[in-house]
């Protein structure tokens, strides 16, 4: 039997991987197209390298081309995968190198293509200066241009989400001057609701970003080649380098060719064991798929290392004769602008409206350790929970150390369907140096009980 993997990152990788495992090279064969140099990296990883916390591009490469070899996987890098042909049980790559097309048949196919930077028309300039951040070798030319004799001073970073606030937070220890826009009212608007994205805001200001809201970008001055400033309504933005931070889109339009299903938010659409829904011996994984939201039920598109590297190993389980499956995901994430923590899980209160919920909402500011303590500082924690039942359909965590990963205690709850007044008495740790009496999780359950109680 012969399987062909298409992507060589983390959903794609963690495929062969599983399946290697359980299958034999003599029983199993195994061939991987990868367009770009390198296989298992972590792209989530580059802002911290371009920023200098990660010193060495290889860090965060998981595993080698050849290690993969060497397990009897064949990787076939700078090969880009252009067709799929189910009838014949084939794929049409192009060798992006040496040239020519290959053609490889295939009795088990894996999906894994990732996703792609939304580049909108005015993003599309020639020359130099202008950079998205979504491979290894995006991080490379980043570094080339930083490092470049006269070295840019001022950075302008166009999107705030994840990647455009990590990439303000690179850009600031690299010593530049940034500007940071962002066409909704506040930060991390996708992230977390607009009073929370409002303390993300203040602290990115008291950082020495300069954070514009509400605005849209008219285009780019590249002038003699090479970026000079960023045109909005307000005027030009001067800029010796621009940085792309405008999310990604789920790259399923290969398989919709072939004529797999896709889902309306664009990913490939899979049954919980990774199948491509009416597609035998199909499977797909990673970023190029939609998921079901465990709470709300609904297909979403969420574009994760920690979903890819998941749903690769369900599908390679699968593939080897195993048996595993992906439940869904509820959108936990957490991220950070140098000191300040911002986390998420769950529904925000725009995606509980949205859902149908009639809910209440919770917040409070509290601290990461006893106040007496050294280096005790404040966190802001909000909870939302359904009105009747007092069900937590999300939590929101802006704060500085040891504040962001309180939101795993948050998640599991959220998964179990736990309702706020249950939490009032979770079993959590405490002791002086690492939390108050009452930890934040705790006070924000209770004060969201008291909401929910007052609608009863």
């Amino acid at each position: 039997m012969k399987l062909v993997v298409i992507g060589g990152d983390a959903g794609g990788m963690s495929a062969a991987s599983q399946a290697r495992k359980r299958q034999p090279r003599e029983k199993l064969s195994i061939v991987a197209f990868e367009r770009g140099h390198f296989t298992s990296y972590s792209a989530c990883g580059i802002p911290y390298w371009i920023g200098g916390a990660v010193t060495e591009r290889d860090k965060l490469i998981a595993r080698t081309p050849g290690a993969f070899r060497d397990a009897g996987i064949d990787v076939r890098l700078r090969h880009e995968v252009v067709g799929i042909d189910l009838d014949r049980r084939q794929v049409v790559a192009h060798d992006l190198e040496g040239g020519g097309e290959v053609r490889e048949s295939f009795d088990q196919l894996v999906y894994a293509t990732g996703a792609s930077p939304v580049t909108p028309d005015w993003a599309r300039v020639r020359g130099e200066g202008v950079f998205g951040v979504q491979t290894l070798d995006d991080g490379a030319a980043i570094h080339a241009w930083l490092d470049a004799d006269p070295a840019p001073s001022r950075a302008v970073v166009i999107g705030g989400g994840y990647i455009g606030v990590e990439m303000a937070e690179a850009m600031v220890l690299r010593g530049l001057e940034v500007t940071l826009l962002e066409k909704s009212a506040q930060p991390m608007a996708k992230t977390v609701d607009p009073d929370m994205g409002a303390l993300v805001h203040n602290a990115m200001r008291d950082l020495g970003i300069k954070v514009v809201t509400e605005t849209h970008i008219e285009g780019i001055d590249m002038s003699g080649g090479r970026v000079r400033a960023v045109v909005t309504p307000d005027g030009e933005i001067p800029a010796d380098i621009v940085v792309l931070g405008l999310g990604v889109r789920a790259n399923g339009d290969l398989a919709r060719d072939a004529g797999l299903a896709v889902g309306a938010t664009g990913g490939v659409r899979t049954d919980v064991r990774m199948r491509v829904e009416g597609a035998d011996g199909v499977w797909a994984a990673g970023d190029c798929v939609e998921t079901r939201h465990l709470i709300t039920g609904h297909a979403v598109h969420v574009p994760l290392g920690t979903h890819a590297n998941k749903q690769g190993r369900v599908a390679g389980i699968n593939i080897g004769g195993g048996y595993a499956t992906f439940p869904g995901v509820i959108g936990t994430a957490v991220t950070k602008v140098c000191d300040l923590e911002v986390a998420r899980t769950g529904l925000t209160e725009k995606e509980a409206d949205k859902a149908g919920y009639a809910f209440v909402s919770a917040t409070v500011e509290s601290s990461n350790r006893a106040g007496y303590y050294p280096g005790a500082e404040s966190m802001t924690v909000k909870l939302i929970a359904e009105r009747r039942t007092g069900t937590l359909l999300g939590a929101q965590i802006v704060g500085r150390k040891e504040a962001a990963k309180r939101i795993d205690a948050l998640a599991i709850a959220a998964w179990n369907r736990m309702t706020v007044e249950e939490m009032t008495s979770l079993d959590l740790s405490y002791a002086p140096p690492f939390a108050p009496v009452w930890d934040p999780v705790l006070i924000a359950a209770r004060k969201a009980t008291d909401a929910v109680h007052s609608t009863l």
